[in-house]
């Protein structure tokens, strides 16, 4: 079949900037699209955090940009993607992006995401170069859709299909009423069944109602945010678009997170070969005060510290399970200060026994991934999560409650049987969390052969993006045929 014109809009790409998984995706799911024979490019804000790896030039024509009373003008700087041709266009603007956040609490975020979906559209113009697809990236680039289908009909960008991927629901992007005029939509869309929630404009609700297609990050989320549960007031409209939803499991980059080569680790290991996750471990416990020894379980832990992320259940299961259980923790992560001050009187109160590094350290999370036994994840929501395949990639087998991407790739440890790649508990519970490090502690000890087979299982896992991009293939071109169906 003949290859495709995708671009990706987004307000993040790893390696240039990445406040989640996100970036990952974005960082990655194009490699192999363009490895496919796909002509893919990515279009980014250039904040102030950016960092310019690789080669970048200023491109000529300055970018006029119809957004507010008068037009506004940016630069556009052009790079690729490390090791690959995929161009990447950055969208300077100083009053709007020269700020180091992406997202933050500012309160023009709407006008800033509005600017950043009108010059997507306008680079392409630009460049004279038409995507036949593309695809958005959560409430961000929500209101792009709604631009290709109103003020831009008469264009032929308006031809491209449009997929848009929802990373996390809880997050919409409400905006004022006035952020119409400033994105100059017609105000016949401030309506129920477009753009208007609660009297504000959602930028999420607008991506799900004007997009042809909608992706999420996995399969079970997918069926989760139909719920009243699990859909955070957008449940109605993901009903009413289900025909044209699908989830499709993130990849990870395997060459990037590959134990064998990870020059991070201070020895490398592999399935066929696991003595270097012993001198992983044992640096681990060094690096985090932790008594060295061999035979004890590390639970490792690598987080936002959030109730979205279960790590309340956690502080509050963690006292219980160092009374009776003969275990470690080591725990990296930052996030609401009520729990962060939890696990500092922890660690401070169980000395050798856990380990807790407030805040973020690049190096360290890979050294948790590979030094330690059992990874947690007691998660309330997870689009998709990316660490528990880390963690198995690195023969170290998750924990993690039965909800979102955590589903659809954690297979529960089934004693009698001698299966699965991890340990999978259901209710949002200290209870159920607690009894569930019991289970995978007593499987550490007295079922070492069945805990063995738990690692190999996890590490000859296929979490390639190659596998999701194929599938993006498939969702590309159904796309493009209902938008061709439908006559724009």
């Amino acid at each position: 079949m003949l290859p495709l014109r995708i671009l990706f809009a987004s307000p993040e790409v790893e390696p240039f900037v990445k406040a989640g998984g996100l970036g990952d995706m974005v960082g990655a799911l194009p490699k192999e699209l363009a490895a496919l024979g796909h002509d893919v490019r990515i279009i980014c804000p250039l904040y102030g955090s950016v960092k310019r790896v690789g080669e970048w030039r200023e491109r000529a024509e300055p970018l006029g940009v119809e957004v507010g009373p008068e037009t506004l003008w940016a630069k556009v700087w052009e790079t690729t993607l490390p090791g690959t041709t995929v161009p990447v266009y950055f969208i300077e603007h100083e009053w709007l992006f020269g700020r180091k956040e992406v997202y933050s609490s500012w309160p023009d975020n709407a006008h800033r995401f509005a600017f950043f979906s009108r010059a997507a559209l306008t680079v392409c113009e630009q460049l004279d170069w038409l995507p036949e697809v593309i695809h958005a990236h959560d409430w961000t680039v929500g209101l792009l859709p709604v631009m290709l289908n109103t003020t831009l009909r008469d264009r032929p960008i308006a031809r491209a299909a449009t997929v848009f991927t929802i990373h996390n629901l809880e997050y919409q992007g409400y905006a004022p009423k006035s952020i119409i005029d400033f994105a100059r939509l017609p105000l016949s869309e401030f309506r129920a069944d477009s753009i208007e929630s609660h009297g504000q404009v959602n930028m999420m609700k607008a991506g799900l109602y004007h997009s042809t297609k909608i992706t999420t990050v996995s399969p079970t989320y997918a069926q989760e945010i139909r719920t009243p549960a699990g859909g955070f007031g957008l449940d109605q409209v993901l009903r009413y678009r289900g025909g044209d939803l699908l989830g499709i499991v993130n990849g990870i980059d395997v060459g990037t997170w590959n134990p064998a080569t990870d020059p991070a680790l201070p020895a490398n290991y592999s399935a066929a070969d696991m003595a270097g996750k012993a001198i992983c471990k044992k640096a681990l416990q060094g690096k985090l005060g932790l008594a060295v020894d061999a035979n004890i379980p590390l639970f490792g832990v690598i987080s936002r510290f959030a109730g979205q992320k279960g790590l309340d259940l956690l502080a509050a299961a963690l006292p219980r399970v160092l009374g009776v259980m003969r275990v470690q923790f080591a725990i990296l992560g930052s996030g609401e200060a009520e729990l962060e001050n939890a696990y500092r009187a922890i660690a401070a109160q169980h000395p050798g026994r856990v380990g807790a590094h407030i805040g973020f350290d690049a190096g360290l999370a890979r050294l948790i991934q590979a030094g330690a036994d059992v990874f947690v994840m007691p998660s309330r929501t997870e689009p998709c999560g990316l660490t528990q395949m880390y963690s198995m990639r690195y023969g170290t087998p998750p924990l993690v409650r039965a909800t979102g991407g955590l589903v659809d790739t954690v297979e529960n440890y089934v004693e009698s049987a001698g299966t699965g790649t991890g340990f999978v508990f259901k209710d949002a519970t200290a209870n159920a969390l607690y009894d569930t490090i019991g289970w995978a502690c007593a499987t550490y000890y007295d079922r070492r052969e069945d805990f063995a087979g738990l690692q190999q299982r996890g590490m000859a896992q296929n979490f390639a993006w190659k596998v999701s991009a194929e599938q993006y293939v498939n969702v590309y071109r159904w796309a493009i045929s209902a938008r061709e169906r439908a006559g724009t």
